[in-house]
């Protein structure tokens, strides 16, 4: 019976785990990741900072999303090696938050709600993008 060496000292993992470090130390992929981070918050707090907390359904969506972008983006640069692909939910979740008011059932009829989503979707969507980017980089170490 023979015993395989753990995968753990495989070179190929040890060249890949270095490359996401290189990428996550950059001070662009820092940059966006606080960035994400403030946007998530915002998201969240949205509601009763732009002042549509009375529109419930889209208020809890806000909530709930923004804390959800907040910790896939979060996670980015401690973990990225095992997280990278989580940029993409936060993608999914920039565009969901540009379509919410137009999808949710009820009355959300109010222009700075739509205006809020709109604009935080874009910057969550384009954030998201600029993290799944930053993981097809090869051996890219540019500021």
């Amino acid at each position: 019976m023979t015993t395989h060496p753990s995968i753990e000292h495989h070179p190929d993992l040890a060249e890949m785990r270095t490359r996401f470090e290189r990428v996550t130390t950059t001070p662009r992929a820092q940059a966006v990741e606080a960035l994400a981070l403030i946007t998530g918050i915002y998201l969240a707090a949205s509601p009763w900072i732009v002042g549509f907390g009375i529109l419930l359904p889209l208020a809890i969506n806000n909530l709930i999303v923004g804390l959800a972008f907040c910790l896939c983006m979060g996670g980015l640069g401690s973990a990225y090696e095992r997280t990278h692909a989580m940029a993409w939910t936060a993608v999914a979740l920039g565009a969901w938050t540009i379509i919410a008011p137009w999808a949710i059932a009820g009355e959300m009829d109010a222009t700075r709600a739509v205006v809020s989503n709109v604009i935080a979707g874009a910057v969550a969507l384009c954030l998201g993008l600029a993290m799944a980017a930053m993981a097809g980089r090869r051996g890219e170490t540019r500021v």
